[in-house]
């Protein structure tokens, strides 16, 4: 299955998938201009993550929204609910994680049946109006189509090491002939990962960038000046002209470094490792194929012996003059190897596009609202900060 949807990802679709991130960008800036005061604290966590939702609702699913403005629809209130885990749910997900055959024994539901009812409504009356009236779109459920029908190639000519940025990741799983007949719930069931995973881990990350740009003010000018020349040399931001932004590149992987959204990586031991004591007078550690191996990727991102004064926002530390002192499976936002994220540069895309919207026409401010330090809510299994992300927006001339 992985191996049929990697050419969905490549930089030839996502080229075709980012004017929906302009135009959902430009709506949040439209709605910014007209709705808020530059004397007013602003959620920045609600901001983005309607931003996150209507990138996700396009791009994947052909549906237009606006969420700034029906801020009920159904799509957000969806996205928002998946990620509420109940007592019960809170089981189920750790059961589901830790011992996946148990949990499928006991048939403990993870979501609501109302949302899976919702995706599977989703993505059939999409699949078959655009079926029945030759409809195609560039986005995810159509690549779906194509690829449950074997018509997804790799290009020849593909270029995976292309400009959108530092952290996209190479497909692990070559290319190769799959023929393979898709059920209807695991066609169903890659809409709905796509969804979640670009509906919060994209709207973590923005926040905390956002949120350390307003206690950065040095690195928030640095990035604007960066951003106020490239637009007097060019007409509009695009796929082509993206990656000549290197400090937006810098400030992005500097904050997926320290605040990474996807926090363990799980992977089964394939070959038996001895691995050595942990500290001076601890003991080794044999792993046997077919253990589970949980990576906290947190832990090595914040390791001093690896990024000095790790605390410390800095992205320089991703400078074209630092970045090849990085040691490699030191720096993981996306995962490594075959199962790494396989939408590292839609992700990457998605936050670029709108923090260089949003830092071309405001600054962004620190208000009393502003947790300084950042402190992260404990009862939550993503990165957020506790009670919230508030700043000021202030336009600029």
């Amino acid at each position: 299955m992985r191996t049929t949807l990697s050419p969905a990802f490549t930089g030839s679709k996502m080229r075709h998938m980012m004017p929906f991130m302009t135009e959902i960008s430009q709506n949040i800036i439209t709605y910014l201009k007209e709705n808020v005061k530059g004397n007013e604290d602003v959620d920045i966590n609600d901001l983005i993550r309607r931003y996150t939702n209507d990138v996700i609702a396009s791009a994947g699913f052909g549906i237009v929204v606006n969420s700034v403005k029906d801020k009920d629809n159904e799509f957000f209130k969806l996205g928002e609910g998946i990620f509420k885990f109940t007592g019960l749910q809170r089981i189920a997900f750790f059961i589901a994680t830790v011992w996946p055959n148990l949990y499928k024994k006991l048939g403990i539901p993870l979501f609501p049946e109302s949302t899976t009812n919702f995706f599977r409504n989703l993505v059939s009356t999409t699949i078959d109006y655009r079926e029945k009236n030759n409809v195609e779109r560039p986005d995810m459920i159509q690549l779906l189509m194509e690829a449950t029908k074997g018509n997804l190639k790799h290009k020849s000519n593909e270029n995976e090491k292309d400009n959108v940025g530092f952290a996209t990741v190479d497909e692990g799983l070559k290319p190769q002939s799959v023929n393979r007949k898709w059920t209807f719930d695991e066609l169903t069931g890659q809409v709905f990962i796509f969804f979640a995973a670009g509906f919060e881990s994209s709207g973590s990350t923005l926040v905390m960038a956002i949120h350390e740009l307003s206690i950065n003010p040095h690195i928030q000018e640095k990035l604007y000046q960066e951003v106020k020349e490239f637009k007097e040399k060019n007409n509009a931001l695009s796929y082509d002209n993206i990656g000549d932004l290197k400090y937006l590149d810098c400030v992005l992987n500097e904050t997926m470094r320290k605040w990474s959204a996807a926090m363990i990586m799980d992977r089964t031991c394939t070959k038996a490792y001895e691995l050595p004591p942990p500290r001076e007078g601890g003991k080794t550690f044999k792993l046997k194929p077919g253990d589970i191996v949980y990576n906290m990727v947190n832990s090595i991102h914040m390791d001093e012996k690896y990024w000095p004064e790790p605390e410390k926002f800095d992205p320089d530390r991703f400078s074209d003059e630092n970045k090849h002192n990085i040691k490699p499976f030191t720096f993981m936002p996306f995962g490594m190897g075959p199962r790494n994220c396989i939408g590292s540069r839609f992700a990457i895309l998605e936050l670029k596009v709108l923090l260089f919207d949003l830092i071309s026409n405001y600054k962004v401010v620190k208000s009393e609202k502003t947790l300084i330090p950042i402190v992260l809510e404990p009862s939550e299994v993503n990165i957020k900060p506790k009670g919230g992300s508030f700043v000021r927006l202030e336009k600029r001339v």
